[in-house]
């Protein structure tokens, strides 16, 4: 990967701060040509907790600005500029860049350009079966005459179009030979953003289904059932009887103990896997009192021994049904 900033000018363009809070500021403009990964780089972003949108006429990029951040109130903003945008807009780029400097101040205002080698771009586009930009002007146009065909030319006129944009870019992107993964964490250390990674702690119902997009599943009904106290069947694993009856059963702490145990070793790794969320599903026969005891208890463990990035949540599926 090719990851060059431009550093003409210095004081007036300055990439995002590593440390930024998230409430600061931030308008990333990306460009690119087709076929770099450009929408790659806008899903990353999003991802990243930015408000992305892709193939933004360039004369609507200070109205789409003002509407997201000055009525709606988002910090993080990435709009999409590509050659599909009318012709006479790309020559506009200085004059519109430069408005989104003097509005949103010059440190919030970032210009990324996403590339790629050529032989590259024609092994993506051969790959995908998709048809270059250019090459579906309408006939009579002068583009279309000069890039009929012949993807090599169109992918240089491309370039040449996008020029005037790319000038401009703080941070040049060549995804020739980067996998997603290496863009993510590229991109995360730019805009300043630490990978962070929900954990959702699911309790549920064996006789209900086992939940189809669990990552972990803990099956718990080998341990003593509540259900079979009259005097707890109405009772959830929430309630304190629940919990005084689980004290008197040593296996359900050493249970507890052991998934907790496999939890802490292998959750943190996590955060270098470029996942969002985890699920870690625990089962009982009803998802009633066992499940939910032990998810519960997990939760409060987890939340004050994870790193910083992990969040943990505790969901009980089969709530409704209690």
């Amino acid at each position: 990967m090719d990851v060059s900033q431009d550093n003409s000018n210095d004081q007036d363009r300055q990439v995002a701060n590593t440390s930024a809070p998230a409430d600061t500021l931030s308008i990333l403009v990306v460009s690119g040509l087709s076929g770099s990964g450009k929408t790659s780089v806008l899903n990353v972003l999003e991802d990243l907790g930015y408000y992305s949108i892709d193939n933004l006429p360039l004369s609507l990029l200070l109205s789409a600005a003002h509407k997201l951040v000055n009525e709606s109130g988002i910090r993080r903003v990435a709009l999409g500029v590509d050659i599909r945008t009318p012709r006479a807009d790309l020559s506009s780029f200085a004059e519109m860049h430069e408005s989104l400097r003097q509005t949103y101040g010059t440190h919030a205002v970032n210009m990324i350009y996403v590339t790629a080698q050529e032989s590259t771009l024609i092994a993506r586009f051969s790959a995908t079966r998709r048809v270059h930009p250019l090459m579906l002007q309408e006939e009579n146009s002068d583009i279309a005459k000069y890039v009929a065909f012949n993807l090599p030319a169109a992918i240089k006129k491309e370039s040449e179009l996008l020029e005037p944009i790319a000038g401009y870019a703080d941070i040049r992107i060549d995804t020739s030979n980067l996998n997603i993964h290496q863009l993510k964490n590229n991109l995360r250390e730019y805009v300043g953003v630490d990978n962070q990674i929900v954990i959702n702690l699911l309790s549920f119902g064996f006789k209900y289904g086992s939940p189809i997009d669990a990552d972990f599943v803990f099956d718990v009904r080998i341990l003593p059932n509540p259900h079979w106290n009259p005097e707890l069947r109405t009772a959830t694993g929430l309630d304190a009887e629940v919990a005084a009856f689980f004290a008197d059963c040593p296996e359900v702490a050493e249970m507890t103990d052991d998934i907790d145990k496999f939890l802490t070793r292998w959750l943190p790794e996590f955060l270098h896997n470029n996942r969002h969320t985890v699920t870690v599903a625990i089962g009982c026969t009803g998802g009633k009192h066992r499940s939910v005891f032990i998810t519960d208890n997990l939760q409060r463990r987890l939340a004050d021994t994870m790193p910083q990035g992990i969040k943990v949540l505790a969901k009980h599926r089969e709530k409704d049904r209690w």
